[in-house]
């Protein structure tokens, strides 16, 4: 099966490549921002947006009246032509609220380059630590494994912490995996990440918490800097003190997601790998984050994410996800069927006040989602 992935890789540019990155970024924001303004007072005026074939002949007339937009990557502007088209075509369908303009104060600042399918040599290529990217030339990455599949786009993205990164969408043909007809049900939880009904557990490693400290001092730093600038009256974003806590500040945000993110798509992996048909809870996550006991400690383990993991992980790989009610999941006896809010006496501990049947109440939970699936 086709399917559409990325592969994303540490870019180490020079000086001037840097400064092509910024240039390239500025100029994408800016047709971005120009164009949706210009559609915003079509649509006051006539009632009727416009369209992207329009957006584009006007973007050629822009860049011969503005020289500085021919020393970027001409696809780059095209890209942000696209994704504002593709912004309302979602907004008209409701899928989405209306697009914003884009400030150069977001954390994350990216581009995108497109590849033209027509062009006889490709506009991306990679040979050995270095790749090949429009207007950019030959960059030096971080050639962590190979490129496989055909290379549709690249975006180039720098970090708050300074860092920049490339992520190469390819198309690729993925293989169904081996099939070991086994079914599982996973419960999520706090204590533990998750429980599968087949009683392997894996662990919460609460990366958050771990450098909890060092961040919340990373910040106070931050924070009596940023005081301290306004103070003497200086633009935060010229306090050069200011812009280097930020980046540390920036950097132990970025460890704590690597972290996560690493452990998500390890585990899902290897659940995806050992059985046929997962079975998992239909968590509404946005509901339960307006918990404020609990939101600090739902957000760090990223239900969401790992939910997201395992569908499109499973559609790659022919394998199944199928999402049960979770209502009354952690309540009903796995062995007599029994329900009841008696049964759950401890966050651990599940005793049927029916059948007497005593066990983990997360595995419990598990078992009931998994036949909840097979159903």
């Amino acid at each position: 099966m086709l399917v559409n992935k990325a592969y994303r890789f540490r870019l180490y540019p020079t000086k001037e490549q840097e400064v092509l990155i910024a240039k390239t970024i500025g100029c994408s924001r800016f047709v971005f921002n120009r164009f949706l303004s210009l559609w915003n007072e079509n649509y006051q005026t006539t009632g009727k947006g416009l369209s992207y074939s329009a957006c584009s002949s006007q973007l050629t007339k822009l860049k011969k009246e503005l020289d500085w937009l021919q020393e970027v990557d001409s696809h780059s502007l095209q890209s942000s032509l696209k994704n504002l088209a593709d912004s309302f075509d979602r907004f008209l369908k409701k899928q989405n609220k209306a697009p914003r303009f884009k400030s150069k104060k977001n954390k994350v600042q990216s581009y995108t380059t497109n590849i033209e399918k027509k062009n006889q040599f490709p506009e991306v290529s990679i040979a050995g630590n270095r790749m090949k990217l429009p207007k950019l030339g030959w960059v030096r990455f971080a050639n962590s494994r190979d490129v496989q599949g055909r290379i549709l786009n690249a975006t180039v993205r720098k970090n708050p912490s300074g860092k920049h990164f490339v992520s190469l969408l390819v198309e690729i043909d993925v293989q169904d995996l081996p099939k070991t007809d086994s079914t599982v049900g996973i419960d999520v939880g706090l204590k533990d990440f998750a429980i599968l009904s087949n009683g392997k557990v894996y662990k919460n490693p609460k990366f958050f918490r771990t450098l909890e400290e060092k961040l919340a001092k990373a910040q106070r730093v931050l924070s009596r800097r940023q005081r301290l600038a306004i103070q003497q009256k200086k633009p935060l974003s010229e306090a050069k003190n200011v812009q280097k806590q930020r980046m540390k500040v920036a950097r132990v945000h970025e460890q704590i997601a690597n972290a996560r993110t690493d452990y998500l798509q390890k585990i899902t992996t290897e659940i995806i790998k050992n059985h046929d048909v997962i079975g998992i809870e239909d968590l509404k996550v946005s509901n339960m984050l307006k918990n404020r006991t609990l939101s600090k400690a739902i957000s760090e383990v990223s239900w969401s994410e790992f939910r997201r993991m395992l569908e499109y992980k499973a559609k790659w790989y022919g394998k199944k996800v199928i999402a049960v009610d979770p209502r009354y999941t952690s309540q009903k006896c796995h062995s007599c069927g029994h329900t009841a809010k008696e049964n759950r006496r401890t966050q651990a501990t599940f005793i049927c006040v029916s059948c007497g049947h005593s066990e983990n109440a997360d595995l419990n939970a598990s078992r009931n989602i998994h036949d909840l699936a097979m159903v």
